[in-house]
């Protein structure tokens, strides 16, 4: 059990069916904060007692686990680094505690918000795309304006493994809690954030009672993304200025690890 979950132990309960009725938010505006688990867990302390916590068959936290897809080019990559107005992130995504998996296309949409569209998938999938994910990423990437034949490119590039802990919020918006974060390349290079975590309220726009809890203890939004943060970490070779400040700190002391190892969590 991780600090997160054991702060988050006063809270009730809410059923993954709930928060999916309340506060699905597959268009969303997100912000994203990287602070020390220490600084979070004060912050989760002084949150409204109606705050909810997602419960998996009494588990508080849940091992999520992501495989990003690129090209050769790392065209996904150079879209987020630049930034560019039209760009795209696939992944597949796992849930173990419930063996779920989805493949998902995240865009950009209208004033910042993030466009999440997915698929159901088969977990022993997630590092490659079959032909029903192929079919699914040509038609995602040909309906926000690029050539559909990118699909035949798209080649695992990045793993993220984590343990999330979710909140549903006294305003009906929802905030997640990732702990244990770990990267590992398609080549077998690791890194990992031990003591940090990232919290992320997701919203329709509006401020949340967690970004002004956060805010009143110094905490500000970052400019930091699970992929594009983590192949910068990794491929210092890359332009990764959109992300200088992070690489310049939490990430300059990041562990360099092997994969068997990366089940540690604070």
């Amino acid at each position: 059990m991780t600090a997160v979950e054991r702060t988050v132990e006063r809270f009730p309960a809410v059923t993954l069916g709930e928060l999916v009725a309340g506060a699905e938010l597959l268009t969303r505006v997100d912000r994203k904060y990287l602070l020390p688990t220490a600084d979070a867990v004060a912050v989760i302390r002084g949150l409204d007692a109606s705050t909810r916590v997602l419960d998996l068959e009494g588990a508080r936290g849940c091992e999520y686990a992501s495989v990003y897809f690129d090209t050769p080019d790392r065209l996904s990559y150079r879209l987020a680094a630049q930034p560019r107005r039209r760009r795209f992130k696939l992944r597949t995504r796992v849930y173990a505690g419930t063996r779920t998996a989805f493949l998902e296309m995240k865009t950009r949409g209208g004033r910042g918000a993030t466009v999440k569209d997915r698929i159901p998938y088969a977990a022993q999938h997630l590092d490659r795309l079959t032909a029903a994910g192929r079919a699914y990423a040509a038609e995602s990437l040909e309906s926000i304006g690029f050539d559909p034949d990118l699909e035949s490119q798209l080649r695992p590039a990045l793993t993220t493994r984590y343990r999330r802990t979710t909140l549903l919020l006294a305003d009906g918006s929802r905030a997640t809690v990732d702990s244990g974060l770990a990267w590992i390349d398609a080549d077998g290079r690791c890194l990992a954030l031990p003591g940090q975590v990232i919290v992320e309220s997701k919203s329709v726009g509006c401020i949340t009672p967690l970004d002004r809890e956060l805010w009143r203890s110094g905490h500000r939004p970052q400019n930091i993304s699970k992929f594009g943060t983590g192949t910068a970490a990794l491929h210092p070779e890359l332009p990764g200025n959109r992300w200088a400040r992070l690489l310049r700190g939490p990430f300059a002391a990041a562990s360099r690890t092997h994969p068997h190892t990366l089940k540690e969590h604070p």
